[in-house]
């Protein structure tokens, strides 16, 4: 690699090989650090404080599938603070930071990918990497710490490809994120970051690849970016069960708009790491085309947090499995059946909670599952949710199951593919439901509010 370098800013250019090093210094040196056209293969790398980075059209950053070149850094993987993987691009303890362009960040996802379906394939042949010993070490208690869909009992806890770590004022616009091992783009323990214009794409196989996770983060933007990837779309969340009831930290003041999400889990999702709160959220002028959920939340006892004044407004869905989905039987990440329970439990900290949603001028066409669903628990109801100026059709042919709507456990689906209500007390206010049989499935708890 050669580098033009002035007293603020260094132009670098592509050469072979492992270029880690010459980035890294370029970057610590430099307020300003220009990738012009070229591949540029490297490990993981860190971004200060007061640093701009260009990322011009036709530059890559690609980053190599060495597991073992991604050393133990401690941070929150899937909600709980533990020893992880060392993100591929971390920005951390940092303020001002600017990372523009065109260009291209690439995770090279494909060997992550393949091992973890490895282990969650069951694979007898598969040996444990040298990765994963240092971090069962680090993290002793590991098989006891929540886990989501990610693997934490192997404890291969794969990189995110940016994360941007308790740091304020960073902005990150127009560039591409691909292939990423893990999470894509990961704001945690930060303030003030804008989102602008960032295309997003994983395989829709590649396992655990959400987009954006916004997570105990506060005063964020995200605004007109396209993201096509194998899980969740734009996430939501705030840390897992007791550790991150401790942490309290809560995401807030959030303002997705004009973005477009496609093939993921869910459009907008919050959850199901929600301990800490999520909390004044705004979600408008966005297209939801053939996600499996349009906007989703999703909790369960165990999980804790207060969730609250969320407004999701003039969104369109289309060919979804189910466009809007309030779940707090939600079944991923544990065995203990005792948490699905249909009877009143006690109300503990561990004890999610849920109000002051509105979900106004939205329209869904081509459900495949059925029409939505809010689903709160008997001890601890939905309360103040409306539902206003909305239209949601199911397809005349739509055969998924009805179950698929949202991955519960310890409910029966309704028999008809109607907007399913259970403990919640909701205000419909021109909600129309196209479907065939019984548009609107009221079961117990439900209070329907006048208008």
């Amino acid at each position: 690699m050669s580098a033009i370098k002035t007293r603020d800013e260094v132009l670098l250019t592509e050469s072979e090989g492992i270029m880690t090093v010459e980035i890294q210094d370029a970057l610590n040196s430099a307020k300003r650090v220009v990738f012009q056209k070229g591949i540029y293969i490297t490990g993981p790398l860190e971004v200060p404080s007061d640093t701009t980075v260009i990322i011009e059209k036709s530059a890559l950053i690609k980053f190599v599938d060495d597991f073992e070149s991604y050393p133990p850094i401690f941070s929150r993987w899937e909600g709980v603070k533990c020893w992880c993987m060392h993100p591929c691009l971390l920005i951390s303890n940092a303020e001002n930071v600017e990372i523009k362009g065109e260009g291209s960040i690439d995770g090279s996802g494909e060997a992550w990918w393949k091992e973890v379906m490895r282990f969650k394939g069951k694979d007898e042949s598969r040996v444990p990497k040298p990765i994963e010993y240092r971090l069962r070490k680090l993290n002793p208690d590991y098989m006891n710490q929540p886990g989501g869909g990610g693997g934490r009992e192997t404890q291969f806890l794969r990189p995110p490809l940016v994360q941007i770590y308790r740091s304020k004022n960073v902005t990150i616009e127009g560039i591409k994120l691909q292939n990423s091992p893990f999470w894509t783009l990961h704001p945690l323990f930060s303030k003030d970051i804008r989102l602008k214009n960032i295309r997003i794409a994983n395989p829709a196989e590649a396992p655990n690849t959400d987009g954006i996770d916004i997570e105990s983060s506060s005063d964020v933007t995200v605004e007109g970016c396209f993201v096509n990837v194998g899980d969740d779309g734009i996430a939501l969340k705030s840390g897992s069960g007791i550790d991150g009831i401790r942490d309290g930290v809560p995401t807030e003041k959030i303002a997705i708009r004009g973005c477009t999400v496609l093939s993921a889990h869910g459009g907008v999702v919050i959850g199901s790491e929600t301990a800490g709160g999520v909390k004044h959220v705004s979600v408008e002028n966005c297209l939801f085309d053939g996600t499996d959920r349009g906007v989703r939340i999703k909790t369960r006892r165990g999980r804790g947090g207060v969730i609250h004044h969320l407004n999701f407004k003039n969104i369109v869905m289309k060919d979804n499995l189910c466009p809007f989905v309030i779940n707090m039987y939600y079944g991923c990440g544990t065995d203990d059946q005792s948490l699905f329970s249909l009877k009143k439990l006690p109300i503990t900290e561990e004890t999610p909670e849920i109000y002051g949603v509105k979900i106004e001028g939205c329209v869904a066409t081509g459900c495949e599952s059925s029409a939505g669903v809010i689903v709160g628990l008997p001890e601890r109801p939905v309360f103040d949710c409306e539902i206003k100026d909305c239209n949601f059709k199911v397809a005349l042919n739509a055969n998924r199951e009805i179950s698929e709507s949202a991955m519960y456990a310890g409910l029966t689906p309704p028999q008809t593919r109607g907007f399913w209500l259970r403990n919640v007390e909701i205000k419909l206010d021109n909600l129309k439901v196209d479907c065939i049989g019984e548009p609107i499935i009221i079961e117990e708890g439900v209070t329907v509010l006048d208008k």
